[in-house]
């Protein structure tokens, strides 16, 4: 019973097991932490550029080229934007508009940045599973078929490969594993980045309420650009 749970079950606790590690980490070793987002950022930035220059010299110098590589591309870009919206929140990068809550009085200024930081955790809360909110409300299922862990999970029990990715001969050889790569491996990010935004913006709530922080924007970073670039264009 308890292997079939595990086998059934692994990808969730694959999941849970690394978000567990990562804010233990976060909380013991912050600067490590801190050093290992950046890496993860820069290495799949680096990943991404390095396949796209060598597709583009294999392609015209030689003719030739992987033609997995715009799926992997994709992937990484995927992994990118998911695991980087919650570094983004850490760093203060995400851009948003504060004309109006910039007029409103310091208290209703707090009130307004923490709402923001709960409803992103709301939102990030319902991508990876909307069944706890609806049933919290009494709400009737009207077809729903769960959020992102029921999509990876779906993946994982039915035998469903990339399109393009495979895995190379040897690995097919020592394994035994089919030859394309299991669709939810790459798809696991989904599950992993919503719930580190979760975490992002929950621990950016405690920091606007403690004083800590203004808000979960970065809104004055877009001006300071603005102001920086004013006369790019003039001759």
């Amino acid at each position: 019973m308890g292997s079939e749970f595990l086998a059934f079950y692994w990808p969730l606790l694959l999941t849970a097991a690394f978000f567990c590690l990562y804010v233990i980490l976060d909380q013991i070793a912050p600067k490590f932490i801190a050093s290992l987002d950046e890496n993860i950022v820069a290495a799949i930035l680096a990943l991404m550029t390095l396949v796209t220059f060598s597709q583009v010299v294999a392609r015209y110098g030689f003719n030739s080229g992987w033609g997995a590589a715009l799926e992997f591309t994709r992937v990484l870009f995927a992994w990118l934007i998911l695991f980087g919206m919650s570094y983004g929140i850490k760093i203060g990068a995400h851009l948003g508009v504060d004309a109006v809550i910039n007029l409103l009085p310091r208290p209703l200024f707090r009130l307004a940045a923490l709402l923001g930081a709960a409803l992103t955790m709301l939102y990030a809360l319902l991508l990876i599973d909307a069944a706890w909110f609806g049933s919290l409300l009494s709400l009737e299922n009207k077809g729903a078929t769960g959020g992102a862990y029921e999509y990876v999970h779906k993946f994982y029990r039915l035998p469903i490969g990339m399109e393009d990715l495979k895995w190379p001969g040897f690995v097919q050889e020592w394994f035994g594993v089919r030859e394309r790569v299991p669709r939810w491996m790459p798809y696991i990010i989904l599950p992993i980045g919503l719930a580190l935004l979760a975490y992002r913006a929950a621990q950016a709530f405690v920091l606007i309420l403690t004083g800590k922080k203004d808000a979960i924007i970065a809104a004055h970073e877009a001006e300071e650009l603005v102001a920086e670039n004013k006369d790019i264009l003039k001759d």
